[in-house]
């Protein structure tokens, strides 16, 4: 029973480095073609949507209050730049962006993404945007929630004391 675990153990191995290894056949009869094909994956250019900044920080927040920051946009490629479409994690975050602005090379735009504080404690929020059909790029927003006080002010339970 061990020989044949490690003969099929061995039959593999050799199948596994048999796939790994890639030939490239040339025909001799043809004088242009190179012996040696690189393939580049086609990915949109990093300069046609530069942002400001990836992520911010909103610190800490008060509890039902929103906030708003705003991500600066530029496009610093030779191709017009369209946001498609910007998708957040969740609800409690909101971009807005200018839909039917088409960016012109060396041109910029600006993405406001709000937050709905509802929830207490930390958070960190994606948000994909979409440009030129399918590339995409993502912000990041955090902070800390903190609960607001039920009243304006503590009571103060020696307000009795003082009145003498």
């Amino acid at each position: 029973m061990k020989r044949f675990y490690t003969f099929f153990s061995l039959v593999f191995f050799a199948m596994a480095l048999k796939a790994q290894q890639t030939a490239i056949s040339v025909n001799p009869s043809v004088s242009n073609v190179p012996a040696k094909v690189d393939i580049v994956p086609a990915t949109p250019s990093e300069d046609l949507l530069v942002l400001k900044e990836k992520e911010f920080n909103f610190g800490k927040i008060p509890q039902g209050k929103p906030v708003t920051h705003i991500f600066e946009v530029t496009n610093k490629s030779n191709d017009t730049l369209r946001i498609v479409n910007i998708q957040a994690s969740c609800g409690c975050t909101t971009p807005e962006w200018d839909r039917d602005k088409a960016v012109a090379p060396g041109g910029s735009t600006k993405i406001t993404v709000g937050y709905n504080a509802a929830a207490e404690g930390l958070f960190t929020k994606m948000i994909t945007v979409t440009y030129n059909g399918t590339a995409t790029r993502q912000i990041t927003i955090s902070g800390e929630v903190w609960k607001t006080p039920a009243t304006s002010a503590p009571e103060n339970k020696n307000l009795n004391d003082l009145k003498n």
